[in-house]
């Protein structure tokens, strides 16, 4: 939506920018699991110069963590190193064991092994409970789409056949974390993907606004999908100052 991997989205930081002068407040959430609050900050510093508030992030490890902070299960992780430290940071133990695990996390995991995704199997086998941080099956790329955290996660349940709780878009787990951030009034989810960011819209009863810079292009979109359908967010300031000056 702002960014497609390190090509920022032309006209994304001044429309940023131009929201928060018409008094808007930005929340970003993010499926990416890959990703700390701070490094979400430094992407989009580095991809569209956009200087977001820490504060202002919100992750699927994130929501995972929360999630989990509870029971605080000893976790195999089948993510990347973000991950585990956003659960550490939670207080939730990590193992290598899949003998030890009470549960498996599932994430993006750049540097996926046959070993790593067999003991999380196994894991799954004997009992541990599974958790997907997200089941995006896609993330966009100059080179076109590469697989997600979605592929992963279904690797395990093909193999298990068991279906994940998710912790990302659209899921409760971040919809949670997303509400207690956001004050009242008025909400706009604005995404690409009319099944998490769209759907997570719909959940709340928030209007669903799709851009078309990310998966899903203009051919694709279905009747009822979403509330508004732009090209960009650089068109979204001046969609929403009209719609503010018709008051």
């Amino acid at each position: 939506m702002l960014y497609v991997d390190s090509h920022g989205v032309p006209g994304s930081a001044a429309a940023l920018e131009e929201l928060s002068r018409l008094g808007f407040q930005l929340v970003f959430a993010t499926n990416n699991s890959t990703k700390t609050p701070e490094s979400v900050v430094a992407h989009l510093m580095e991809r569209i110069g956009f200087a977001a508030d820490p504060e202002a992030i919100v992750t699927s490890g994130m929501a995972t963590a929360r999630f989990l902070a509870a029971d605080l299960p000893r976790v195999l992780l089948l993510g990347p190193p973000a991950l585990g430290a956003t659960l550490r940071d939670e207080g939730i133990e990590l193992t290598s064991d899949w003998r030890q695990a009470d549960a498996i996390v599932s994430g993006l995991d750049l540097d996926l092994s046959y070993r790593r995704l067999a003991d999380a199997v196994l894991a799954v086998g004997r009992g541990a409970r599974f958790i997907a941080t997200n089941v995006d099956n896609t993330y966009p790329t100059p080179e076109g789409l590469y697989p997600g955290g979605g592929a992963i996660a279904a690797a395990v349940t093909v193999a298990t056949g068991v279906e994940p709780e998710v912790c990302g878009k659209p899921h409760e787990p971040m919809r949670s974390l997303v509400r207690a951030m956001i004050g009242d009034g008025p909400v706009w989810v604005v995404g690409d993907r009319p099944e998490t960011d769209l759907e997570m819209g719909a959940a709340e009863g928030w209007t669903r606004v799709l851009v078309l810079t990310g998966v899903t292009s203009g051919r694709d979109v279905r009747d009822g999908v979403a509330d508004v359908v732009l090209d960009t967010i650089a068109n979204l300031p001046e969609f929403l100052a009209e719609g503010l000056s018709n008051r």
